[in-house]
């Protein structure tokens, strides 16, 4: 294991690269993503303190993904992968939440889609930019402007 400090806005992985590690967050907030043809960012997952964040390729194979650090950061590098007894309950509950955005994303409205993103990530709604959770939602800001409005009222 590694253990990186990494900061705000530094890219810890790229499109392309050969280096894909499984990142263990001990503190900060760091997001993955991936980047159209046309330069829309597009993002698969955020991880904050206690979350593992991945790019699920190869490991000679080429990464698919982007990680960056939406704050200063440190995480732990798992340089010799999962260890069974830690790591594959963390592993776990990411394709938990990764399997249940995928069916919000073809089957839930944008409210649904935003009050399930709140749950799972309490701690960081209030962490990253509205333009990153409308991303996220796969949602226009504004359209997310609407969602959040419509919440309230509905309380």
């Amino acid at each position: 294991m590694k253990r990186i400090e990494i900061k705000k806005g530094e890219i810890l992985q790229r499109k392309g690269e050969l280096n894909s590690g499984v990142y263990q967050v001990e503190s900060g907030l760091l997001r993955s993503y991936a980047i159209s043809d046309k330069g829309k960012e597009y993002i698969y997952m955020f991880a904050s303190e206690g979350w593992i964040i991945a790019d699920n390729v190869p490991a000679d194979a080429p990464c698919d993904l982007f990680i960056d650090a939406l704050e200063d950061s440190v995480v732990i590098k798992k340089e010799k992968g999962i260890h069974m007894e830690h790591d594959v309950p963390k592993l776990l509950k990411r394709l938990s939440v990764l399997q249940k955005r995928v069916i919000m994303l073809m089957c839930a409205s944008a409210i649904e889609r935003y009050e399930h993103f709140t749950e799972t990530y309490p701690d960081i709604v209030q962490r990253v930019p509205q333009k990153m959770i409308a991303s996220y939602l796969g949602i226009t800001p504004e359209a997310l402007s609407t969602v959040r409005r419509k919440r309230i009222q509905k309380k």
